[in-house]
């Protein structure tokens, strides 16, 4: 990818969707391919998209850098697992000037840590500042079963390598009903030990998979209250730009934050889009309604059709999302995988 690309004159018209919320956040699905086969993401026997349907990385570049002339301020990578990406760091390197110019306020990525020892550096060198990181538990046997794949150790290598990187790291961590429940506390004294965020997230009703969602899902209005047990949980005023809702727990010092696109959504103030790695862009996680930027894209030199096209697309950007998990209603909310949006 060639580092001389030109920065984008900015378009002077942002990206404002029908109920005047400002898009100013893109999350970038790389990859539908993960390393691992977490039981809440995927099925164990999962079938992925040819890659000759995948967008170059010249391509994801391109369409990265049109929304970000456009006013997106946040972009993340994500997957599947973003860092299996074949030469993904070409990628970072090349989005990177955007850093530079100041047209990007953070260029950030979501992965699952087996890769990072690998690339933490990299990623720090390209100016990823801060990243999340996807572990939801700390046993090694536990580890393998919710992840099918994984190896703990691998993971906890990459954890080591990013903070030694100067990388700050967040920890997501999926509640699992009658899974990592005995965990919580461990989970936060851990994270917080380490200097590290922890985010925990809802289930989300995403793809079939084989165990039921609503065997997997826990409420953290519960979860929340079981830790107000132990843990003084202060009110604090601080955002990421994503939907987690932040505490200080006094106890560790540390932040602690909840997602909860289930008990209580966060649509209301959704600054985000999500764009896949097939081109195809959902204005949101929990609906069907998607537009094609791959047409657009490799029809012409010109951005001005994407750009088009992406006006389209966000005066349908919905209220909200439909997300049920109920024992009357079997299949998921939405078909497909967690892994094809990137959450």
């Amino acid at each position: 990818m060639d580092q001389a690309t030109p920065i984008l004159l900015a378009d002077p018209r942002p990206l404002v969707d029908p109920f005047q919320r400002t898009i100013s956040y893109l999350r970038v699905s790389v990859t539908d391919r993960c390393d691992f086969r977490c039981v809440y993401c995927m099925s164990e026997d999962m079938t992925f998209l040819p890659k000759r349907d995948l967008l170059t990385l010249e391509e994801l570049d391109r369409l990265c850098s049109i929304f970000i002339g456009r006013g997106v301020r946040k972009l993340r990578l994500t997957g599947g697992e973003p860092l299996v990406r074949r030469d993904i760091i070409t990628l970072f390197r090349s989005l990177s000037r955007h850093l530079d110019s100041g047209a990007l306020e953070e260029l950030t990525v979501t992965t699952n840590g087996s890769q990072l020892a690998k690339y933490a550096a990299d990623l720090a060198a390209c100016g990823v500042k801060r990243i999340n990181v996807s572990l939801d538990t700390l046993d090694p046997d536990k580890f393998r079963k919710i992840t099918r794949w994984g190896d703990l150790n691998q993971v906890m290598r990459g954890i080591d390598a990013a903070q030694a990187a100067g990388l700050k790291i967040k920890i997501n961590a999926v509640a699992l009903k009658g899974v990592n429940e005995d965990e919580f506390e461990s989970l936060i004294d851990w994270a917080h030990g380490r200097g590290m965020d922890l985010t925990f997230i809802e289930v989300m009703p995403l793809g079939d998979i084989e165990p039921s969602r609503i065997d997997q899902f826990l409420p953290l209005s519960m979860l929340r209250a079981r830790l107000m047990d132990r843990y003084t949980l202060d009110e604090i005023d601080y955002a990421t730009g994503g939907p987690a809702r932040y505490v200080r727990v006094r106890e560790t010092g540390g932040r602690l934050g909840f997602i909860t696109p289930m008990t209580h959504n966060f649509c209301e103030s959704c600054n985000r889009v999500r764009l896949t790695c097939t081109g195809t862009l959902y204005m949101c996680l929990g609906q069907e309604d998607a537009a094609d930027l791959r047409a657009p894209l490799r029809a012409s030199m010109s951005d001005d059709p994407v750009s088009d096209a992406i006006d389209r697309a966000i005066l349908r950007k919905p209220r909200g999302h439909d997300f049920i998990i109920d024992r009357r209603k079997r299949a998921p909310s939405v078909g497909r995988h967690m892994s094809m949006t990137g959450g």
